[in-house]
């Protein structure tokens, strides 16, 4: 990869190699719409530089493709995330809490726990304790004021980020997703609740964007404290 132009050329795709200096962390790669033999050289590229890999939204099929010529690539199924740790890294003081309204949101919740596994951050998981059944949330009272961040993944009516941030004084990172019958629209009730809501401190990414609330959360907890 050319240091030089900071970016590695392969005539159908330019990899970003100041990525990680720039941000933290190397080019992410979204499966969705690549040609298999486009993912797999994009992958053995970023591999063989020695940089840390990520692979969202990859189906089993296409990760059992790409398995065949680089068997060091590891595979979340409910993340749907290809990924590769280049070397053991040293985990961080501060822990992220991914919580889940519902079990059908465990698949989005799971995508942001295991980019923030891949990035280095110690991560707890609160799963099924959704605003339908508060005592649960209630139960886990310690838990949430541990934590340094909390991400939040829900649907439906997405209430449950604005009432863990009325209980926590950690920053809450919201996930609408798409679950939910007709009158959700596919997330954008759960969005539109999330933007809406009234306790401060929380911050709303896209619908089913569990990468990018890990992204973000990772960001989060390892800035350095004053």
């Amino acid at each position: 990869m050319s240091a030089r132009k900071g970016f590695c050329d392969l005539g159908f795709a330019k990899i970003d190699t100041d990525r990680k200096k720039r941000k933290g962390f190397a080019e992410v790669i979204y499966c969705p719409g690549k040609d298999r033999l486009h993912l797999k050289e994009i992958a053995k590229k970023t591999i063989d530089s020695r940089e840390d890999l990520l692979l969202t939204k990859l189906d089993k099929t296409t990760f059992s493709f790409l398995k065949k010529t680089i068997p060091v690539l590891k595979y979340n199924p409910l993340a749907k995330i290809g990924y590769y740790i280049s070397k053991p890294k040293t985990l961080s003081e501060g822990s992220v809490l991914v919580v889940s309204a519902g079990t059908a949101d465990i698949p989005v919740a799971e995508e942001a726990a295991q980019t923030l596994l891949v990035m280095g951050n110690r991560v707890e998981k609160l799963y099924d304790v959704g605003v339908a059944g508060v005592h649960r949330l209630m139960n886990n009272i310690d838990k949430l004021r541990k934590a340094q961040v909390i991400v939040v993944v829900a649907g439906m009516e997405g209430a449950l980020a604005s009432l863990v941030s009325g209980l926590v004084k950690a920053p809450i990172v919201a996930v609408p997703t798409s679950c939910g019958y007709g009158s959700s629209f596919s997330g954008l009730a759960a969005l539109l609740t999330m933007l809406n809501g009234c306790s401060p401190g929380v911050s709303v990414v896209n619908i089913d964007n569990g990468f990018g609330a890990g992204y973000f959360a990772s960001l989060i907890n390892n800035t350095p404290r004053l």
